[in-house]
Order: C-alpha cells, then structure tokens, then sequence
C-alpha cells in the first residue's frame, strides 16, 4: 500500500479526487461561523498569521477558505506519502504546501529538511503571510498540539488562530485523527478563536502549560462546532 502510494499517478489522481470533495463541501454544505470577526483585523492587514485546526478535519478545511482566501496563504503540509496527496489538493484549492515534517533522531538528513522547512515557514510568517497547520498531525496524537506550531509562533511572533471545523450529518472514521467526511448538503460550522500569542522566551515547564492551554481550548472550539451543527453527543464525543 505504502508503495503504491508513493506512485506518482496515485497521488496525483488522489490529489484530484480530495480536491474536489474539498470543494464539493465547501459549496454544498451551508456553512455557519461563529466569532469570525476576530480574525479581521489580520485579513484587513499586512501582517502574518498562523491558523490551527484538528488533521481529522483536514476533509472540511475549505469551509475557512473564504477567509484565507483574503491573504497570502500556505498550508504546512508532511513531506510523507500520504501528505503529497493532501499537499496536491490543497494546492488545487489555492493553498500551496510548505513541506515540514519532524525527523527521528540520528536522521541527518531528514534532520536538515525539517530544518529548511521550519525556516521557510517562518520566513513565510515574518513577511506577512498566513500558514495553516493542523498541530496534531501527521501522527497525533489526536487533538494535542505539537511543539514545532509553538516554536513557529514564538519566533515570529505572529498572532495565533483557532478554528474549530465540524460538519452534519457526517461520518468519522476508526484512525488515529478520527477523521470526519461530511455529507453533502448538510449543516456545517467554524468556530474562531483568538488572537493568541506565544511569549519569545518559554522555559519547558511554560511552553507545556500553553501546548495544553491552546489544545483545550482548539477542542473547545470543535465541540462547540459540534454542537452548532447539531452532531450527536455520543459522535462529538468520539470526535
């Protein structure tokens, strides 16, 4: 599977099909959001932003679409398999890919790559540009933040974004990110959150305290996009 994956063609006739869904959602389903004002001031501006949402609901990612649309932005997107897909439909969406990944210890090379992406992304950021990451992924665990989102908005300095993304009538799957297809024609809704800061200078204990803080309040945000929606207790909270 993971060969066939790594198939050009596949990936490129995957690219397409997510693309379209993508789109096919962001048309059909009649969106709602909630606090989105909070976001405008940065789309009316020059200056950058950084935007988060759960990697489950990467399928729903369009719904922010008419926001983002407004600024120069990129998604962060895994250099792996699976990402290239992702990166290729998003880029058809009119997001293209910063490519950055974590590299396990030892890697060199995957070490210098993750750090000429993290670069890039930054530089990115610093000249006025929107980046939108799902923190959680690629691996998870689910719904917790990874650190490298903080180092990006720590460095920068960029105000930071929550979006929470939920869809209905929509089906969850058994992976790790729990991620939601949403049927179309339905109800959907993004909830905003923010602007959100990162101090330049954390002490490990401070920077755990706000990866749990902003983790809470990004599912926060989902479960109340849940609700919106009308999704059962019993799916939001499998969500």
């Amino acid at each position: 599977m993971k060969g066939l994956l790594r198939n050009p063609a596949v990936q490129s006739f995957l690219g397409w099909v997510l693309a379209a869904y993508l789109k096919l959602v962001l048309r059909t389903i009649r969106w709602r959001h909630e606090n989105v004002d909070c976001v405008e001031p940065v789309l009316a501006g020059d200056g950058g932003a950084i935007a988060l949402f759960w990697h489950g609901r990467i399928p729903l990612c369009l719904a922010t679409a008419p926001q983002w649309w407004r600024k120069r932005t990129r998604a962060m997107i895994s250099p792996s398999a699976d990402g290239e897909f992702i990166a290729q439909a998003l880029a058809r969406a009119g997001f293209p890919a910063i490519r950055v990944s974590s590299a396990k210890p030892g890697d060199t090379a995957k070490a210098r790559a993750a750090v000429a992406g993290f670069r890039e992304a930054m530089t990115w950021v610093a000249d006025g540009g929107a980046l939108v990451i799902t923190p959680d992924g690629p691996r998870g665990p689910n719904e917790v933040i990874a650190a490298g989102a903080l180092q990006i908005a720590r460095r920068t300095g960029a105000p930071v974004f929550l979006m929470g993304i939920a869809a209905h009538p929509a089906t969850q799957l058994k992976t790790w990110d729990k991620v939601m297809f949403a049927a179309p024609f339905g109800r959907g809704a993004v909830v905003w959150d923010g602007p959100y800061h990162a101090p330049p200078k954390l002490d490990e204990a401070q920077a755990e305290a706000l990866i749990a803080d902003w983790s809470q309040r990004l599912s926060a945000a989902t479960r109340r996009a849940e609700a919106l929606v009308g999704r059962p207790v019993a799916d939001a909270a499998a969500g």
